[in-house]
């Protein structure tokens, strides 16, 4: 990472090899294998380094460390002791669907959607992707990486610990190269969010280039180097009427799963095109958005272990449908919420996710919950290779700690973080 970002300050944290967490009110969280909640209180959680090491009872550790019983936070040479006073804790949020990286500014097109503008209406009026990509295609690496930065940040003021990060406002081998590459060079600060990088070279077709020419070149060009730069870890297509049809949506996974790329899509957004069967047939790891997809068709892809990524940020900011998640609920259909950070949804705020899809949509905390950590691990792994997502020893050292006795409160702070502090890799910051 160049110094170039010097300047901007990191939250407040310390790191020790071991540190002790005492006193914890209710610890929600999930078992990774049956998505059983689990609840505890009165517990300990010591960490080691970026792992947490055991959860035990606080009177345990207090006689084993020799501790007071109440205390102010102290440390030594060996350990630091931070007493939660019965604060509520869960675990690091984990943000399944963001477009972190791009330059350029969209509000206008606030107005032509007010004004009955479609989205291929605004495309075709010079906004809409290929205006990010003009905008995005001026900024330099320092730019990107600053602006990267700038929007972790943000994230994990609200509790994300990690997120899936998108390119896709390249559009070009050098640009999209480019993207994955700042994504990368970010996700090596271990004060900020880890990254799980996608290549979404497939988001949209450039300008005087034709539907079949691009799909060629992507193909041909753009996934060789995609593969052979080896930063991505997935593949994601727009698969939408008037973006990327089935066919060459088809094509493009089926060959990045040969290059040993995983697979996402886009699906359903606007209308049924189509793309929740063929996520079903290419059993991918996750089809998001899905606003259209119609239930047997999720059936279908609930059998063939697709995961669903609602994106209620989406539909907040754009005045389209809310998803039926009562129809979702009734029929245990697996599913994540991510912000989908992009230039028309300007928020990484997953408490904010959380609350439109409890108070909106009418999903319950605790599911909710689930959809930001157990279940968004379980498609976007930890660079590390660690569990994450859940609160168990052996996992990465990820946790928020709630401000206040409640864990519900995660989805009542729409506009402010609900947390008073949060332990990122074993370093705890404070807000």
């Amino acid at each position: 990472m160049t110094t170039d970002l010097l300047f901007f300050n990191p939250l407040p944290y310390s790191q020790h090899m071991r540190a002790i967490y005492l006193n914890a009110g209710p610890m929600v969280h999930f078992d990774p294998q049956h998505e059983e909640p689990i609840h505890a209180k009165g517990k300990a959680i010591i960490t080691n380094g970026q792992t947490i090491e055991t959860i035990t009872d606080s009177e345990t550790v207090i006689g084993e460390y020799g501790l007071p019983k109440h205390l102010d936070d102290y440390c030594n040479n060996d350990v630091v002791v931070h007493d939660l006073r019965h604060q509520a804790i869960v675990p690091g949020l984990i943000d399944a669907h963001t477009h972190l990286l791009w330059s350029g500014d969209r509000s206008r097109e606030v107005a032509w959607r007010h004004e009955g503008k479609s989205y291929a209406d605004i495309a075709n009026l010079g906004g809409g992707i290929q205006y990010t990509v003009s905008q995005t295609s001026y900024a330099s690496s320092e730019v990107l990486r600053k602006l990267g930065y700038q929007r972790l940040r943000d994230a994990l003021r609200t509790g994300t610990t990690h997120l899936e990060a998108k390119s896709g406002y390249g559009l070009s081998t050098e640009s999209e190269l480019l993207l994955l590459q700042t994504m990368d060079e970010l996700g090596q600060i271990t004060h900020l969010p880890s990254i799980d990088p996608t290549w979404m070279g497939a988001h949209d077709v450039p300008k005087g280039t034709s539907m079949d020419d691009y799909v060629e070149s992507i193909l041909s060009d753009q996934l060789p180097a995609v593969v052979e730069q080896g930063i991505a870890r997935s593949s994601d297509v727009f698969c939408e009427p008037g973006w990327f049809s089935i066919e060459h949506t088809e094509a493009i996974l089926k060959a990045s799963r040969s290059a040993g790329l995983s697979l996402r899509m886009h699906i359903d957004e606007f209308a049924d095109g189509g793309g929740g069967a063929l996520a079903a047939e290419l059993r991918v790891d996750t089809a998001d958005h899905a606003a259209h997809t119609p239930m047997e068709v999720r059936l279908d892809m609930k059998e063939r272990g697709v995961n669903t990524g609602f994106l209620p940020g989406t539909p907040y900011a754009m005045g389209h449908q809310w998803p039926d998640m009562a129809s979702i609920t009734k029929h245990e259909i697996p599913f994540t919420l991510g912000t989908d950070f992009n230039p028309n949804c300007h928020t990484l705020s997953l408490p904010f996710v959380c609350s439109l899809m409890v108070q909106r949509c009418g999903v319950h905390p605790l599911d909710a919950l689930a959809a930001v950590t157990v279940r968004a691990g379980g498609i976007s792994p930890h660079p590390t290779g660690k569990n994450h997502g859940v609160l168990t020893a052996g996992a990465v050292a990820n946790f928020n700690i709630v401000d206040g006795p409640h864990w519900e409160a995660i989805a009542l702070r729409p506009s402010s973080t609900p947390f008073s502090g949060t332990v990122l890799n074993g370093n705890y910051l404070s807000q």
